[in-house]
């Protein structure tokens, strides 16, 4: 077997094809290296069970280059890691959402690749959804711009499966933390106070609230999903048991580092930026379903995730 990653250099990606890896399959991976790093992946090139395309999914002609090295499965997990970017590049969703969602689709019809899973996300649910929010709520109406990204990614993949054959898994991720994470609020938290270990800024008023799911639990679920579910189009919330706010995230990340005199100071508001959804949780039950289990809660995995980064930043 042979698995094509997008965007496999990247958090997730790498974490990905050390499970594919381990269970003898071959991996293309296929990076710009904008925000991914090699160092993630450099064992599995250099043992040769992993082969690196640095190509560009904007560039059909990238893609169809590494979809022309026998793929079987397709994890398209590429994406603008970003999502207030899109607030001042209003493009920036369309093109690395939208427009290489469609070229890998394209690629795949023309190299006749049948079985593609796509990492979306909770923000399609938008603002109000029920909480927590079950696969079949709807409409899905995102508030921002990567949520309609990954909205549209959604729609262009559910319109390949019934013109053109494919078998999907579209998988709508919580908050998704652990080692090698390059972004995100606990990623934030720990860089500011290396900054100034007396001062935390919050964005928000801090009761912000969500699931997060340690990074190790959402890939072994999504391999456990697509080898225990097997409909032509296959939708599944992917999550922990509960949720956790930005203020408990903000105290747990202020006693891993031992910044414990740090004021923890909030700017205000519900939300810390536009198209932030303020408050998500996913209902996990069809995940669950299928024998895939979750090892940390929320509060466990951020625990986990500021202490795993302390120290591959080096301030352990």
């Amino acid at each position: 077997m042979r698995a094509l990653v997008t965007g496999g250099a990247g958090f997730i990606g790498s974490h990905l094809i050390d499970r594919l890896v381990a269970r003898g399959e071959n991996v293309v991976v296929l990076d710009n290296l904008s925000s991914g790093d090699l160092a993630f992946i450099q064992h599995h090139l250099d043992t040769g069970r992993a082969t690196l395309v640095e190509g560009d999914l904007c560039s059909l002609e990238d893609v169809m280059g590494a979809m022309a090295l026998g793929i079987d499965t397709v994890y398209h997990l590429a994406a603008n890691p970003d999502i207030r970017l899109g607030t001042r590049v209003t493009d920036t969703d369309l093109r690395q959402g939208t427009v290489a969602t469609y070229n890998v689709l394209e690629a795949m019809r023309l190299h006749e690749v049948k079985r593609i899973a796509f990492a979306s996300s909770s923000v399609v649910y938008g603002e109000g959804a029920p909480m927590p929010t079950p696969e079949h709520h709807g409409p899905c109406m995102p508030i921002s711009l990567y949520g309609a990204s990954k909205q549209a990614g959604e729609g262009l993949i559910s319109s390949w499966v019934g013109t053109f054959g494919l078998q999907a898994y579209i998988f709508r991720f919580a908050n998704i933390i652990g080692a090698r994470g390059t972004h995100g609020v606990i990623f934030d938290f720990i860089h500011k106070l290396k900054a100034d270990p007396t001062r935390l800024e919050v964005l928000g008023n801090g009761l912000q609230e969500k699931s997060y799911m340690e990074v190790g639990d959402c890939v072994d679920a999504i391999l456990h999903v697509m080898d225990h579910s097997d409909a032509p189009l296959n939708l599944f919330n992917l999550g922990s048991h509960d949720t956790a706010s930005v203020r408990q995230i903000a105290e747990i990340v202020v006693e891993v580092t031992g910044c414990t005199n740090a004021a923890i100071e909030y700017t205000g508001g519900d939300r810390g930026w536009a198209g932030d959804v303020p408050k998500a949780m996913l209902a996990i039950d069809k995940m669950l379903a299928t024998g895939a289990n979750v090892r940390m809660n929320s509060a466990e995995a951020i625990r986990h995730t500021a202490k795993v980064l302390l120290e591959e930043i080096g301030l352990e």
